[in-house]
């Protein structure tokens, strides 16, 4: 038993230490940073000035980042629904037996592995070109003008592009998680639904989504975490650090800590620290919500 227990401790020292090192004391830091003003992030302790709730005091008085905040929120509804409703719909008919289910998997997981980057600029000077995009060339060809000679990346419809550009590159990594969540559903199920007479969409309705909750939890907890973190996206779609049309919380941060754009005439880390509790704050709710709305005990087999 004392053997046992010494190989235990020499297996598990170098995970905790890496868990500590790693996630715990950055975290702690982050969570004491957002009671302080800091000029740099790396300044010492001793030159860290006190400031309380003042930090999250002057984040909910200010407009650009109220914006920022609003912007969040449009992604994360908005583009949760788009994303969701596109990886289902594809997760099902990929299960449902079709013919080179393999090859159209790849295909629509393909932008996943592709830079952000890369795949932005796609967006930006093949697909919303003004000159020669493929919406333009498309929309002329059907004869829709007035949608050919729209302005994707104007400030009326930036934010949109921005949206689509963006979902196009998150379907597939949620088709994924449903489509392994479908097939572990025994088929006996739709069997006995089939011998009772349930149509496809009746299956669909009364057996694969309620057994798809727990699924739905990863999806949307998954979603939530991508969305908080949204930071490359913004910057490749606008040049302009402080464009209220594209700007997120996590940008807003990045100007606060750096000091990045115009409109800045000073850097403090700690409200940038401050902006990073909230965002994490905000993740554990969804997870919550999650997971007291979308429960599996009141399922019957």
């Amino acid at each position: 038993m004392k053997k046992n227990k010494g190989m235990i401790i020499a297996f598990m020292t170098p995970a905790v230490l890496m868990f500590v090192l790693v996630f715990l004391y950055p975290i702690l830091r982050t969570i004491l940073m957002s009671f302080f003003k800091i000029e740099n992030i790396t300044d010492s302790f001793s030159k860290w000035q006190f400031t309380g709730l003042a930090n999250f005091s002057k984040l909910a008085s200010t407009t650009l980042f109220k914006q920022s905040m609003w912007n969040l929120a449009r992604i994360w509804f908005i583009g949760g629904l788009i994303v969701m409703s596109l990886a289902l719909l594809f997760a099902v008919i990929l299960t449902s037996g079709i013919r080179f289910k393999s090859f159209f998997r790849a295909v629509i997981y393909l932008p996943n592995i592709v830079s952000a980057v890369a795949l932005a600029t796609m967006w930006l000077q093949y697909v919303y070109s003004p000159k020669f995009g493929l919406l333009k060339n498309f929309f002329s060809a059907i004869g829709l003008d007035s949608l050919a000679k729209v302005q994707w990346l104007s400030n009326d419809h930036k934010f949109m592009a921005l949206l689509l550009a963006y979902c196009f590159g998150m379907v597939g990594y949620h088709m994924l998680i449903f489509a392994s969540g479908i097939e572990r559903i025994s088929q006996e199920y739709y069997e006995a639904a089939t011998l009772d007479g349930a149509n496809k969409f009746g299956q669909f309705r009364y057996i694969t989504l309620p057994l798809l909750k727990g699924v739905f939890r990863t999806n949307i907890t998954m979603w939530s975490v991508t969305s908080v973190g949204f930071f490359v996206w913004s910057q490749l779609f606008s040049t302009v650090t402080a464009d209220t049309q594209t700007i997120t919380p996590m940008v807003y941060m990045y100007m606060q800590i750096f000091g990045a754009g115009n409109s800045m005439t000073e850097r403090n880390a700690g409200l940038g620290a401050a902006i990073g509790v909230m965002l994490s704050v905000i993740v554990v709710i969804i997870f919550w919500l999650c997971n007291h709305l979308l429960k599996d005990d009141d399922l019957e087999f």
